[in-house]
């Protein structure tokens, strides 16, 4: 074969006391690791945000913002429960580019992934023993994810790993929700079987081993937009989509029907500040019609410190990868999303 071992074989449990939550971090995470499930579940009504950088590329640059959406979270806990953004693995179209902290913990130095465990880890644990907030993360590879599944309280499974039976199986034995993303097709049945199979029991060989898993009540939708067959994107975040989206899931009689928005993608077309915009019509969307109100509770929004995107990492906090939305615009956004919250109605939010 032309697979070349570079490393020892890695020590699961030798790498799992790196960064181990223990005492009161590890009580604080499974409180909030049980008020995140209540909301997936329809028993906590609070709007989801899963908010933070496209990747996690510096290690400083994230914790800074990591301090000041932790004390934001505070300032709205009480209608909007957040999880960060800390995506530590990028999928690569045609393998080129800048491929996470995994990959490269140095993103001035070449590629260390042995290096890049330690890093990934290293990241979650100070997020969460240092601001209280936990931590998401894309589940790029499922082979590795016993290597951060102590650490990480929500996994994302995106558009182009969907459709990989791997990933759905994998997904039906972890017991944190996940969320999956339709297909850059757009195809909703896609996404759809993803999250049935992920939500009953599967038998597989996993890491060497035939495993049975007891199935993950909590997987559940991302619609993140599409790009049609000329390349130009298809929004799916509108409403008509919407009803749809929920009708599937009453068709199927899938347990917790949730939904997330995510706003850049191709709903965006990567035009960064357009997430404004889609937040903003997606909650007078919620306003309308009680199943979307009932369904349609979270936002998947990236965000950084600085606006936009950059090519080499100059600028701190600004995102080597997909642009994002600068901290202040953030903070606006989320405080907007408060208030709207407030309102009873569409018609309460239309009062002078």
């Amino acid at each position: 074969m032309g697979i070349h071992q570079k490393s020892a074989t890695i020590d699961v449990a030798q790498v799992k006391q790196l960064s181990k939550l223990e005492g009161d971090f590890l009580a604080k995470k499974e409180e909030r690791d049980q008020e995140l499930q209540a909301i997936i579940k329809g028993e906590d009504n609070r709007l989801l945000l899963v908010i933070g950088p496209c990747s996690s590329d510096h290690e400083e640059a994230v914790l800074e913002y990591a301090h000041r959406l932790a004390k934001l979270q505070e300032d709205v806990k009480d209608r909007i429960f957040i999880v960060m953004r800390v995506y530590t693995a990028k999928p690569r179209t045609n393998g080129d580019g800048y491929k996470g902290l995994m990959h490269q913990p140095d993103t001035s130095q070449l590629p260390d992934l042995i290096n890049g465990i330690a890093a990934v880890r290293n990241l979650h644990y100070r997020v969460i023993t240092e601001t209280g907030l936990t931590t998401a993360d894309e589940m790029l590879y499922p082979s590795n994810l016993t290597l951060v599944d102590d650490l990480v309280s929500y996994h994302a499974i995106g558009a182009r790993s969907v459709e990989d039976q791997e990933h759905r199986f994998v997904a039906s034995g972890i017991d944190v929700p996940v969320g999956m993303k339709n297909p850059t097709s757009g195809n909703l049945n896609v996404m759809f079987n993803a999250i049935y199979a992920a939500q009953n029991s599967q038998n597989f060989i996993y890491q060497n081993a035939e495993v049975d898993t007891d199935g993950n009540p909590l997987a559940h939708v991302i619609l993140r937009g599409a790009s049609n067959a000329h390349g130009e994107n298809e929004p799916n975040y509108y409403y008509d989509i919407l009803l749809k989206t929920i009708a599937q899931y009453e068709k199927m009689g899938l347990a917790n029907p949730f939904i997330i928005i995510d706003t850049n993608h191709d709903n965006s077309g990567k035009n960064y500040l357009d997430q404004i915009r889609i937040v903003r019509q997606t909650l007078i969307n919620r306003d309308w019609n009680e199943k979307i109100h009932q369904t349609v509770r979270g936002f998947m929004i990236e965000s950084y410190l600085e606006d936009g995107r950059q090519d080499k990492p100059e600028v701190f906090g600004q995102s080597i990868t997909d642009p994002c939305l600068g901290w202040e615009k953030t903070e606006k956004l989320i405080q907007e999303i408060y208030a709207t919250l407030g309102h009873e109605s569409f018609e309460e939010l239309l009062k002078p």
